[in-house]
């Protein structure tokens, strides 16, 4: 059974802007997501779809962007595709509502989208 959809269009030269401050790309972004970014020729557009997946998760849950945004939740990149990975609160929470996450991304021009999907298990 669905239990939250979210969807979130990020533009990705204003991520390419933010991310010159070294002090946001940290504090926003998880390592993984770094280290998977800065090996692509363009790195500010895996980067926005990374937050957009961060904004569409909120959308999808009804949590608090604060906590949802800054190291709560990240973006972990499989040859199979993309996937959420949680921090241990957001992954107790999940586990108390019984919930899935499935997520989508996609990338054209200067925008990023990102799809959530939250299943009940």
């Amino acid at each position: 059974m669905i239990q939250g959809i979210g969807v979130d269009l990020c533009c990705i030269s204003r991520i390419g802007e933010l991310v010159k401050n070294r002090r946001f790309l940290q504090r926003v972004f998880h390592e993984e997501e770094q280290d998977y970014a800065f090996k692509k020729p363009v790195p500010a557009r895996h980067l926005a779809a990374s937050f957009a997946a961060r904004e569409a998760f909120v959308k999808a849950s009804g949590l608090d962007f604060f906590q949802i945004v800054f190291r709560g939740v990240w973006i972990r990149r499989f040859s199979t595709g993309p996937s959420i990975v949680f921090s241990p609160q957001i992954e107790q929470w999940m586990n108390k509502h019984c919930l899935l996450a499935h997520l989508s991304l996609s990338h054209d021009g200067d925008f990023a989208l990102a799809f959530v999907l939250l299943e009940k298990r």
